[in-house]
């Protein structure tokens, strides 16, 4: 990247990494200059929180509000209805009205720690794109919006073109996803004034749409920015491990297990991730992710403690820290630990082992923990635990039990 931003905006993008691609550097860089931009990022209302994989797109736009401009995140009430095709190798299973308002409910909530909202000139705004989808008349929609739209480029995408190669089925649903998306921009830029869309580098046709569409009908110069699609050094897909989806709301992953997710970052993406994932200085975090040895460990440790600050709070994030050095190098239990209550009916004349690996959430099924133990993974109160047949009765857990999984996953299982 050679381009060198006047706006602190593009300036933050270009220096901390989260810059993929722009439609216009200049003319963006020169509008930011200029005054108040609004810009958006649409989420799609397909689960009950957001989960790490999006956190790089919230940073965004936690940054664009911090260096004076306003932020949209935009509720997809209407396109997830229709379910976003892109990349997919299946249609995703469409949801009911009810679902999705229960999801956009949850997901408000995480996006409340990240930003600002309110009538002020830079403060956030909420909508869902409900608003203009819902009503639509079809024939009038097509008429003036579809008529912009050509299908021999809609083909080419990317997006479209990887399920064809594939000869796997794209349903004319979503086909229409990509219209409906640019159609947004559209009415984004016509009702708020909007001129930016960012999101991941998977979205660059269907923002390239929405561009072109608004300047066939309104003839008005807008933006698209994308950020790069993360994985890790080891090849994953960011926010996803083992144990699922890396969710942002306590009540689906424990403050613990998200602080516990940033302190296994491996050595070769700590650096990085200071710089995507918290607001430290730039010079800060390259100076700590250039740290060799046990060293670079105190560096996960300040990665785990800004961002699980940002996302539950500083009293989290410190009892966090409290519990990993009680569990770790006390081999003690800790308060936080993820905590698995039994009833004893529940319990009864006993209940297995392998039974509470599972419900306990170290392991998706029997088979794994199973598994788990003979492969020696397992420890029951720090203890190897060789034998899967092992029942536990209301005797052996009147005093709570730690389960461990590896060295770094933890439990606590107790009678309620």
């Amino acid at each position: 990247m050679t381009y060198h931003p006047k706006s602190d905006f593009m300036r933050v993008m270009i220096e901390r990494g989260y810059l993929a691609d722009c439609t216009d550097y200049q003319g963006l860089d020169e509008a930011l200059c200029k005054g108040v931009v609004t810009a958006y990022i649409g989420y799609d209302a397909t689960a009950k929180s957001l989960h790490v994989g999006h956190l790089l797109n919230i940073m965004m736009l936690r940054w664009l509000q911090k260096t004076g401009h306003k932020p949209i995140t935009l509720m997809g009430g209407g396109t997830t209805k229709v379910g976003d095709p892109s990349f997919r190798s299946d249609e995703r299973p469409l949801l009911g009205p009810e679902q999705i308002d229960a999801n956009i409910e949850g997901m408000k909530q995480v996006f409340a720690k990240y930003l600002s909202y309110g009538g002020g000139e830079t403060d956030a705004l909420m909508l869902n794109n409900a608003e203009w989808l819902d009503n639509l008349n079809y024939l009038e929609f097509l008429r003036d919006i579809g008529r912009h739209f050509s299908v021999n480029r809609m083909l080419s995408f990317e997006s479209v073109k990887s399920r064809l190669d594939r000869e796997q089925s794209l349903s004319f649903l979503e086909f229409n996803y990509m219209i409906l998306q640019a159609y947004d921009f559209l009415e984004l830029n016509r009702r708020y004034g909007c001129v930016l869309q960012m999101g991941g580098s998977d979205q660059w046709g269907n923002i390239i749409n929405g561009i072109d569409l608004t300047r066939r009908v309104l003839d008005h110069e807008i933006y698209g920015l994308t950020s790069p699609l993360l994985t890790t050094s080891d090849g994953r897909k960011m926010g996803k491990s083992q144990g699922g989806a890396m969710w942002l709301n306590a009540d689906m992953l424990s403050p613990y297990e998200f602080w516990q997710f940033w302190r296994n970052t491996t050595d070769a993406d700590t650096g990085r991730f200071l710089k995507l994932y918290t607001e430290l200085p730039v010079e800060e975090c390259e100076r700590l992710g250039a740290l060799q040895g046990s060293e670079i460990n105190a560096a996960k440790i300040i990665l785990a403690n800004e961002v699980t600050t940002l996302c539950h709070g500083a009293e989290a994030a410190a009892a966090a820290e409290a519990t990993a050095r009680e569990v770790f190098e006390k081999g003690g239990v800790g308060d936080d630990l993820p905590t698995l209550e039994l009833t004893s009916e529940e319990v009864g004349d006993g209940i297995s082992i392998v039974q509470l690996i599972v419900r306990a959430g170290l392991a998706k099924t029997g088979k794994e923990a199973k598994r788990l133990i003979a492969e020696n993974g397992a420890r029951l109160d720090d203890a190897p635990l060789t034998d899967a047949g092992l029942m536990l009765d209301a005797g052996a857990l009147a005093s709570p039990v730690k389960l461990s999984a590896g060295k770094k996953r933890h439990a606590l299982v107790k009678l309620g």
